[in-house]
């Protein structure tokens, strides 16, 4: 029997992806599910995107690209940051890999040593604290409730602190929640932060397309410049454009970091592929019409929902101000009983329940580190939504309490 690393021991496997399987499974045998497990748009890919790698690869050798990324990808990625979130980074101050999570898993390498801690505010992308533990790290993970927007304070940030914190993270909007900072949520963030010259904050944006109701996308980096020497701003292809499959995540960072990050990528993939990248050039220098488009959809889709749930009494969802997700409180069903005698002890049953009842996935808050809730994806058609919503209900009104 081959001997596994005792490092993988306190590592569990994607929550979102668990979710996804268990849909595939029950509808292998027949059964009509609707899968809103994993994040992922259903929109193609904007057509000039696909067509600038096709061209590329029909014409060019597909060769070998420098670990960070190449000149070209990486001067439209400045050119992103300073056109749209007036930052100012130099293509050596840039790092491009196989998507944010790649960005994230190599920033973390480079920089967490056995003990050291990073607060991951509660709910939050179940990826984090993961890789967090997978160097020998220790997630802090302090609750962000519905009452405050799902959103750290600084009260709570500075209560978390200790002397071994190494990271903060950031995710805005935010995946589950769809929370958003303000400008000046931020800067009362950062005043604590300044305090503090040893923490480092990852700031994921990746969703920064995708905000909803006219608000303005704020970056951590513009809105506390004054810490820009210890900010990493991770961003992607992948939401924004519906670039998924491809694979393309980036980060702007402090030089020291992102070279360091360079050679973790060196020595493990190399780089992200040739064609991959001319794909995300010709999405950040081409037309931006698409992305638009897509969270006009988005939005359209997120308000069915949310006039959806606000019909099943038991359930509470405050409308998401980004990304496409619904974080549906259920603490109204704990303690119900199912129709086959069961008793919904947490949200993980209250997910099974949904499943094998109403034949609707959905991954429970506790992967999120805040419960009891359970989260649905609002990247599939209005239609689809409808019945799902239709199949929650009908599904929470067969329950006892």
């Amino acid at each position: 029997m081959s001997h596994i690393a005792s490092r993988l021991s306190a590592v569990k496997p994607s929550a979102s992806m668990a979710v996804s399987q268990a849909a595939k499974d029950l509808a292998a045998t027949g059964i009509d599910v609707i899968d809103l497990g994993l994040g992922e748009p259903d929109f193609p890919a904007p057509a000039h995107i696909t067509e600038a790698a096709f061209e590329a690869a029909r014409k060019e050798r597909m060769l070998y690209t420098a670990s960070l990324g190449t000149p070209d990808l990486r001067k439209a990625i400045a050119g992103k940051l300073k056109r749209e979130n007036d930052l100012d980074y130099a293509i050596d101050e840039i790092a491009v890999a196989n998507g944010a999570k790649q960005i994230i898993f190599n920033a973390l390498m480079a920089t967490i040593e056995e003990g050291d801690e990073a607060i991951l505010p509660a709910p939050y992308f179940v990826s984090y604290p993961e890789m967090v533990k997978l160097f020998g790290g220790v997630p802090v993970t302090p609750a962000c409730p519905a009452e405050n927007g799902f959103r750290l304070t600084p009260e709570v940030l500075e209560a978390s602190i200790t002397d071994k914190t190494r990271w903060l993270f950031l995710n805005m909007p935010g995946n589950p929640s769809g929370a958003v900072y303000s400008e000046a949520q931020l800067n009362a963030l950062g005043a604590v932060l300044a305090k503090h010259p040893r923490i480092m904050v990852l700031s994921d944006e990746i969703y920064e397309h995708i905000i909803f109701d006219g608000r303005t996308f704020v970056s951590f980096g513009a809105a506390c410049p004054e810490l820009r020497d210890r900010t990493l701003i991770v961003n992607g292809m992948s939401k924004a454009y519906a670039m998924t499959g491809w694979r393309v995540g980036y980060a702007a960072g402090p030089r020291n970091l992102i070279k360091a990050m360079a050679t973790i990528q060196s020595q493990s993939c190399t780089s992200v592929s040739a064609p991959a990248q001319i794909a995300a050039t010709a999405a950040l220098e081409g037309s931006q019409d698409d992305v638009a488009e897509f969270c006009t959809a988005f939005e359209r889709r997120r308000n069915l929902v949310v006039e959806g749930i606000a019909k099943i009494n038991a359930l509470r969802l405050d409308p998401p101000e980004g990304a496409f997700y619904a974080y549906i409180g259920c603490a109204a069903l704990i303690g119900a009983t199912t129709p086959s005698g069961q008793t919904l002890v947490d949200d993980v049953a209250v997910t099974k329940y949904l499943l094998e009842e109403g034949h609707v996935a959905a991954v429970p808050g506790s992967a999120y580190g805040l419960s009891p809730f359970f989260r649905i994806s609002t990247a599939t058609s209005e239609e689809v939504l409808a019945e799902a919503v239709k199949r929650i209900g009908a599904a929470v009104g067969k329950l006892e309490n």
